[in-house]
């Protein structure tokens, strides 16, 4: 059976690196990218750059589910997912 986790290679700030996701969160991330205008890359850059903690992988599908959930475009809620839990607003 395939594996639904993808890995592909990517260039980020200047040096090549794999990445693996599976290809719903690719698909995710090409969209994200075409509706600013900019190149997978760069969002993938822009990611890695502001990550505290984990792997690009987990970093990225934070990213993406952060766009989709309409919170400031991602950037500021993946900032959010890396403070502690108690630091984090909470919906009633």
């Amino acid at each position: 059976m395939k594996s639904p986790v993808v890995k592909r290679s990517i260039v980020i700030a200047g040096h090549k690196t794999s990445v693996s996701l599976e290809d719903q969160f690719w698909d995710a991330l090409k969209e994200i990218a075409a509706n600013r205008r900019s190149t997978l890359s760069e969002i993938v850059a822009s990611i890695d750059s502001g990550r505290n903690q984990g792997n690009l992988s987990s970093a990225i599908r934070l990213y993406v589910l952060a766009h989709y959930r309409g919170q400031s475009g991602g950037r500021d809620n993946l900032d959010a997912m890396d403070r502690p839990t108690s630091a984090r607003s909470t919906v009633a």
